[in-house]
């Protein structure tokens, strides 16, 4: 078999006797959709839906000295993760610029869960094992060891409680806790990347389409359905939260994204990084670079990635992700724009769609954001 054909994760079989049409994502087969992409984000949006994420990178570290390992090797301060509770974080290289973001999963007390990009699991392994010298930690590479199933939207909470024995109402957001889910042991983590409530379900391959199925047979009543990565893109873009090869690349440090929040100077010892990165803090307070906004379309046509934004005949900007949002009903984007035309309502504003500059508004990002 040659190492170009793709990955196939534990539902592969599942996904196909559900006529999905699959797709390669980082070197796997994924699912793109079932049906109607945009039944598949309304569902999201008002009901639930369930994805298989298998093909994200789960890395765990071990060790006495495992949360010192991570302070070194991330930028934000993971020694200070409750047990129980995650965290969103970067990895970055010398030079501030992201190799990807993660969510770290503090499991025990000397044990952590960090889950990579499926696009970027080597790249951030091969970092961890490369930092992780002259630390007490063992750094491990578990990309075989989980299917991640995650069922996100209003009703997963009641769907996912008639099938687990976890207390679901004391579990908050970024928190994760073992239990079981259809009498099979699962890490229940309450994250998602669609803008809505729900949870993602790490459980051994083996026992991946037991789980789907219990899931499947518990929320079908409540609306429930299966959807694929398309929506899963509309939806965390509706959310604007970024997608790394888009809104996040090594040539962006954490501050240039906006996401100089995760970045913590204030913790103890040195960090990679941290010298570049505290000079790119400075330039941020003191002449933003381009700055990530959204942008709303006045028309009908659809914006995509590497598109130019421009004004008074200018370019000012460029597209990192746009799609059509069906919560909307209009075209959306992101872009990094020049810092002179960031603020939201912003006219004369357009991007260039193949040589005709349309409309848009200038807006803060996120487009969406659930009622609590």
């Amino acid at each position: 078999m040659s190492s170009n054909a793709p990955r196939h994760t534990a539902l592969d079989a599942l996904h196909r006797s559900l006529g999905a049409t699959m797709t390669d994502f980082a070197g796997w087969d994924m699912p793109l959709r079932y049906g109607s992409e945009r039944d598949e984000h309304v569902a999201v949006r008002t009901k639930a839906g369930l994805f298989d994420l298998s093909h994200m990178g789960e890395i765990t570290v071990t060790g006495p000295e495992a949360a010192a390992l991570l302070n070194h090797a991330l930028v934000g301060n993971i020694a200070t993760v409750g047990v129980g509770r995650a965290r969103y974080t970067m990895i970055c290289q010398e030079d501030g610029g992201i190799l990807d973001d993660l969510i770290v999963y503090r499991l025990a007390e000397h044990e952590y869960m960090v889950v990579a990009n499926a696009s970027n699991a080597q790249v951030v392994l091969d970092a961890l094992t490369e930092r992780v010298a002259g630390f007490d930690a063992v750094v491990r590479d578990d990309r075989d060891a989980y299917a991640l199933i995650a069922v996100q939207g209003p009703e997963s909470p009641g769907i996912l409680k008639a099938v687990t024995d976890a207390d679901l109402d004391g579990l908050k957001y970024y928190a994760g806790l073992p239990g079981t889910v259809a009498g099979v042991p699962a890490l229940i983590a309450r994250t998602g990347y669609t803008g809505e409530d729900g949870f993602e379900l790490f459980v051994a391959p083996a026992d991946a389409e037991k789980v789907w199925q219990a899931l499947t047979d518990a929320g079908t009543p409540a609306g429930l359905v299966p959807c694929g990565l398309s929506c899963r893109d509309t939806l965390r873009l509706e959310a604007g939260m970024p997608l790394y090869g888009h809104e996040l690349t090594t040539a962006l440090t954490p501050f240039d994204a906006g996401l100089g929040r995760v970045v913590k100077f204030e913790k103890d010892g040195d960090f990679v990084g941290r010298a570049a990165l505290a000079e790119a803090a400075e330039r941020a307070a003191s002449e933003p670079p381009r700055v990530l906004v959204g942008l709303i379309a006045e028309g009908r046509r659809v914006p995509r990635a590497g598109f130019s934004v421009v004004a008074g005949g200018e370019v000012i900007g460029e597209v990192t992700s746009g799609a059509p949002s069906p919560t909307l009903g209009k075209p959306i984007a992101m872009a990094y724009v020049d810092a002179a035309h960031a603020a939201p309502g912003t006219t004369g504003v357009g991007v260039d769609i193949r040589g005709s500059h349309e409309p848009y508004e200038v807006v803060a990002l996120p487009f969406y954001k659930r009622q609590k």
